[in-house]
């Protein structure tokens, strides 16, 4: 059995695919939601309870941690629920995949390599790091019998990515408002990827103990991922314009949401670009070809041409 925690775009498709492949899946969220397949069963329970997720991993094959909490909340909700898997994972004598990002390595200036340093500066670049590195800490000393963290950069994805973002404007025919620079070359990390290689390292000793990059598409520029969008859904492709600093600052003043975003905004303001070839060349997995990606995420409601 394997036990996914959280049910958002990822932690969905691993468990679609896990039960696809003929695997038993027992997914845990706060109210009970999932996938509807008769290999899952879904369970109501709260991610940082330590005795309910250690009860409930019980005999597991392998545990995914897919639970991504607000922005804000992060220095508050990440310690506990982090703690509270690292226990089922001991308990359980199952290794345990996360869901990474990439905000541990803080502003960079090169392509982003799994040897770079965990030394952000901004809070929650801190948060993930602390949680990587007790994690590891965990794995070393024995406690649990392995660890790994798969990361990716921005989604491509039908919920909080660019294609999320831009398909307002497209189905109106009406200008397109992007975060940061409209033309620096950026790594976006589809999804389905995403799954694919935490389902593959999560139960592989090879990755045990380390960081790893998902194979992506090569990095497009905001401006290049919204006109492929635009091509492949079928609408004409609008005007684009990057919101002005000082106004997503000023933002940030009376939204919680935005104020989060500012200090991650770096990753907008320069290229971003990941570097996954350790991870395609030991373990053998490549990205989905991008226009098949972005495809795969586009909102159900949006047409897509042929």
């Amino acid at each position: 059995m394997h036990v996914v925690i959280g049910a958002g775009v990822v932690g969905s498709t691993v468990a679609s695919k896990l039960a696809d492949n003929g695997e038993r899946v027992r997914m845990i969220t706060r109210s009970g939601s999932g996938p509807i397949h008769p290999a899952i069963e879904r369970v109501a329970a709260d991610a940082a309870d330590a005795a309910a997720l250690t009860r409930l991993s019980s005999g597991a094959v392998a545990i995914y941690n897919c639970v991504n909490p607000p922005y804000h909340t992060w220095p508050t909700d990440w310690p506990p629920m982090a703690a509270a898997m690292l226990a089922a994972a001991e308990s359980s004598g199952a290794p345990l995949a996360i869901t990474g990002c990439l905000y541990g390595y803080g502003p960079v200036d090169r392509p982003m390599t799994e040897d770079m340093p965990m030394a952000a500066p901004t809070v929650k670049g801190k948060v993930r790091a602390k949680m990587w590195a007790d994690a590891v800490a965990a794995y070393r000393s024995g406690r649990i019998s392995g660890v790994t963290e798969v990361r990716g950069s921005d989604y491509l994805s039908p919920r909080y990515s660019v294609i999320d973002m831009a398909m307002p404007g497209l189905r109106a025919n009406r200008t397109i408002w992007l975060p940061g620079k409209l033309d620096n070359p950026h790594t976006f990390t589809y999804t389905g990827d995403m799954a694919t290689a935490l389902i593959t390292l999560a139960r592989d000793p090879r990755a045990w103990g380390r960081g790893w990059h998902v194979p992506s598409p090569a990095p497009m520029t905001l401006r290049q991922v919204v006109a492929k969008l635009a091509e492949i859904s079928g609408y004409p492709l609008p005007r684009l314009r990057a919101y002005p600093k000082a106004a997503v600052r000023a933002a940030g003043l009376f939204d919680r949401r935005t104020r989060e975003f500012v200090e991650m905004s770096y990753q907008w303001e320069r290229p971003f670009v990941l570097d996954a070839t350790l991870t395609a060349a030991t373990f053998g997995l490549s990205a989905t070809d991008v226009d098949e990606a972005i495809r795969a995420s586009i909102p159900a409601a949006a047409p897509v041409a042929a």
